[in-house]
């Protein structure tokens, strides 16, 4: 049995035939149609004959410490052996804070040369977290670095053939490289071959590390939870270490010994066998006795037995936990090296330690032993030396975190210093949860009064990416104490903002900006405050006194001209509001313009700058699609796409920049393109957690989308699934959400409830200000609902459509209003309406609107050139229904002739 380094090697792997042949499979499976794996088909390995593509999987094996994970994961390597790329991790309990410590043992040996070249776009947002390329000035971003992490196995996979990566003690690996290797396993990708084999502690696999190896083992191809060895299997282990001579008894009591035990098992057995003890029945009470030193307290005797200088080197190799340099041992130990090398060699005769430079312990059974007898304040003080001597050492303050973290609460002012560089690197690499530890220890030590406010700051700003409900906690409490003043109180107050706006508390975040301004002289930062204050005011679907704020923001950009980031801020705001309130479209357009230096965002109001936001090219982008500047949108936001993942901001960024995509090509009548955009953007957003307004946005257009596309079933499924419904976010959705719910109720034949739906719509948002029948089309469908059952409501509705139309001008707008109009109408007065807006729509970027007139009209005329063009124009829009009510009137037209 080969139970883990320095142990008797050809040792039988007794009582694991299930999880050896399932690994065999997986093996066989991975090399299968290369050179090695055709060469192992036909010396008995494989199958002969088969030619089959390679494909990767995972493996689990878990089970309590002792009972041969480690064995089974050397077999599985030597299984592999010469057939494909073996790259191992062996996880250690006093690393397991170390962002990423895992990935860069797996993957590390692969990029010695030329590490640019592997990881290609992915360079600067995984490279830092693998270290082989410097961190950047932005915070990582998680997810963005996980995905660089998939690409560079995909892209290793190119370079290397078929991998097999190993994880031994799982349980201890970093919850960075667990959450990878969770997303990976959950979707390898179809035919990638890779194989993963974890191998973890069922007893030490505790929080966030248990539900990431629970979700890795949701994957695996086998999940096999380990046994002890019975007693039979026991007794056949000692005959092949002690020979035929080690009797029933003395079997027997090697089982009760070790409760089968593989590794104790196995330790007994050669320490037995070098004591020289005679393997039978008589022979119980010595080999308890010699049981006892192998493990736990006994081991701790028995090291003790080596004198106090070995015990300290003991003590300092288990605090640095594993690949334990010699020369960092001996300086936290505090002896000389030729001291040292004396301990490590008589660590080595004891079977504590193996190997030389780095030195490992034999089992992390004897780690764990060894390091949690160590007595509280000795521990506590060798985590302080080890962080000197790491830091001392050019290693940095992230690489010492994981001892600094275990340092007792002293008020060291220069212990929070090291601890918040450290959590900068960790933000750096894309690690905000390590981030959040040595900020959250930092404020424990405590720091100085005045550096408390931007501690809590930071630590804000490193739960924003993972949670941002959290970070609104931890910024509250940074501006309510001292020490936050001046620009780092306006960063403070504007972050909050955006995080209470993100978390649909935007109504809050309105708020505490009055209160913000009501305290600051008039002046930039008044002005400031202002302008934020109006930007979340208007984003709220439900706000109160919004024709009011909408005059206040006409009246205070009427003259303003674009020089300065506030006023062209301003004017952004003036643009989407008169869009959204459906003034002029030539006034919107024209003020958004005023915003613009040189066709594009300014200066400091691009999508990745930080003072300001992306929501404010955001609605500027928004503004064009209510105006019908599909182009103008479109070229934002395929910027923001770029701006986004250059900048490595995966996670709600990029979900948002995919939804705005979505909606404009569904607006430009794209639907197929807009449903793979809009379903990006709800993955993404689901990836990061609590972002209702972002999720909800991709969600109702794709609800809108589906509709159009006459997918109704589909719709209704995704709206199940996402619970797309009222209540709605207090965030204004675009299209309004109770608008498309109230469409995806016709569309099922829901029509009660969907004219209840669409009329409560109608009263909110006219309450409101908010008259774009394109941003809230709840009266354009309202009035076909109610065409039999209240035709004079239906007509008032129309009315009112196409004086609101009419007012915003553009082209889409006056041919929706022209075909809602023509529902209501027989003849050729209906003909005539339809004609008109199949010319309206014609000149706007609209083509599934487009699409939608022309069949009307075709149907309507009975011309078939009318529905053939309508149908062609259907097809390329990928509206599939509307396409099959053109084949069928088409064909109804065949037959009448």
């Amino acid at each position: 049995m080969v139970a883990g380094p320095g142990l008797s090697r050809g040792l039988p792997l007794l009582e694991r035939e299930p999880e050896l042949a399932a690994a065999a499979r997986a093996v066989r499976a991975l090399c299968a149609g290369t050179a090695a794996g055709t060469a192992a088909a036909a010396d008995g390995r494989g199958d002969p004959g088969t030619r089959a593509a390679p494909t990767g999987g995972v493996l689990v094996y878990r089970g309590a410490a002792g009972l041969g994970k480690t064995a089974l994961l050397a077999e599985v390597r030597a299984i592999a052996a010469e057939r494909c790329v073996v790259w191992s991790a062996r996880c250690g309990e006093a690393l397991s804070s170390v962002p990423f410590h895992v990935a860069r043992q797996l993957l590390q040996p692969a990029l010695t040369a030329g590490p640019g070249e592997l990881l290609g776009e992915w360079y600067e947002a995984a490279g830092p977290a693998l270290g082989v390329a410097p961190p950047g000035a932005q915070y990582g971003d998680p997810h963005r670095v996980r995905e660089g992490l998939e690409a560079l196995t995909h892209g290793l996979t190119d370079a290397y053939g078929p991998l097999l990566l190993l994880v031994d003690d799982a349980q201890w690996a970093d919850l960075e490289t667990l959450a990878w290797l969770a997303s990976f396993a959950r979707a390898p990708g179809p035919g990638l071959p890779v194989l993963l084999v974890v191998a973890y502690r069922t007893e030490d696999a505790i929080g966030a590390a248990a539900e990431l190896l629970a979700t890795i083992g949701e994957s695996a191809r086998l999940v096999g939870t380990l046994k002890p060895l019975t007693a039979d299997a026991t007794a056949r282990l000692a005959r092949t270490v002690l020979g035929p001579r080690a009797d029933a008894a003395f079997c027997h009591e090697v089982w009760a010994v070790t409760g089968g035990n593989a590794y104790e098992a196995v330790e007994l057995l050669v320490r037995a066998r070098d004591s020289g003890m005679d393997p039978v029945g008589a022979s119980a009470a010595a080999l308890r006795g010699l049981g006892a030193s192998t493990r736990g307290s006994g081991l701790v005797r028995r090291l003790a037995e080596l004198g106090t200088p070995t015990i300290q080197f003991a003590r300092a190799a288990a605090v640095l936990g594993t690949g334990i340099h010699l020369a960092t041992a001996m300086a936290v130990a505090g002896m000389g090296g030729a001291d040292a090398e004396g301990c490590a060699e008589r660590l080595r005769a004891a079977r504590i330690l193996v190997g030389t430079d780095p030195l490992e312990f034999v089992h992390p059974l004897i780690a764990s032993a060894v390091y949690r007898a160590i007595p509280p304040a000795t521990r506590t003080a060798l985590h302080g030396r080890a962080a000197w001597v790491i830091t001392r050492g050019g290693g940095g303050a992230a690489a010492a975190a994981p001892h600094l973290l275990e340092v007792h609460p002293d008020g060291d002012h220069e212990l929070v210093r090291q601890l918040r560089e450290a959590a900068a690197e960790h933000l750096a690499v894309g690690a905000p949860d390590a981030a959040r530890r040595c900020l959250r220890r930092a404020l424990d030590e405590p720091p100085p009064a005045a550096e408390r406010a931007a501690v809590l700051y930071e630590l804000g700003c490193a739960t924003l990416l993972t949670a941002p409900a959290t970070t609104v906690g931890h910024l509250r409490d940074a501006l309510e104490g001292p020490g936050l003043a001046g620009g780092d109180r306006v960063k403070a107050v504007l972050k909050l903002a955006q995080v209470l706006a993100h978390t649909d508390r935007g109504a809050e975040a309105a708020a505490m900006l009055a209160a913000e301004a009501e305290l600051c002289p008039p002046g930039p930062l008044r002005d400031r405050y202002t302008a934020v204050r109006f930007l979340w005011e208007g984003l709220q679907a439900g706000e109160a006194q919004g024709p009011q704020r909408s005059r206040r923001l006409a009246d205070a950009t009427v003259h303003l001209t674009g020089e300065g980031s506030t006023k062209r801020v301003l004017l952004t705001l003036r643009a989407f509001d008169a869009a959204v309130r459906g003034e002029s479209a030539a006034l919107s357009v024209r003020t958004a313009e005023r915003a613009l230096v040189g066709g594009g965002p300014a200066p400091g109001l691009h999508w990745t700058d930080t003072e300001w936001g992306f929501e404010v090219p955001a609605l500027l982008g928004l503004a064009y699609v209510l105006t019908d500047r599909l182009d103008r949108a479109e070229a934002l936001f395929t910027e923001a796409l770029r701006d986004f993942e250059l900048s490595g901001w995966s996670g709600g960024h990029l979900a948002f920049a995919h939804a705005m995509m979505g909606l404009t090509h569904r607006r430009r009548g794209r639907l197929a393109e807009a449903e793979g955009y809009l379903r990006e953007g709800v993955r993404l957003a689901d990836g990061v957690g609590d972002l209702l307004p972002v999720r909800a946005q991709a969600v109702c257009v794709l609800v809108d989308t589906l509709l159009a596309r006459g997918h109704v079933e589909r719709a209704a499924a995704c709206a199940e699934r996402y619970g797309f419904g009222p209540p709605y976010p207090a965030t204004m959705l675009l299209p309004d959400g109770a608008c498309v719910h109230g469409r995806l109720l016709l569309a099922l034949g829901r029509t009660e409830q969907a004219v209840d739906e669409l009329e409560a719509a109608g009263r909110a948002l006219t309450g409101r200000g908010r008259h774009n029948i394109v941003a809230g089309p709840w009266a354009l469908d309202l009035a076909r609902a109610l065409a039999v059952t209240d035709p004079a409501r239906a007509a008032e509705l129309a009315g009112y459509v196409q004086h609101e139309a009419a007012r915003l001008g553009t082209r889409t707008a006056m041919g929706e209003a022209l075909v809602c109009a023509a529902s209501l109408r027989q003849g050729r007065e209906r003909t005539g309406l339809l004609e008109r807006a199949v010319d309206h729509l014609e000149a706007s970027p609209s083509g599934y609107e487009l699409a939608r007139a022309r069949v009307e009209y075709g149907i309507a005329t009975g011309f078939t050139a009318e529905l053939s063009l309508g149908h062609d124009l259907a097809v390329g829009c990928g509206a599939d229904g509307l396409a099959a009510r053109a084949n069928r009137a088409l064909e109804s037209t065949r037959l009448r002739h």
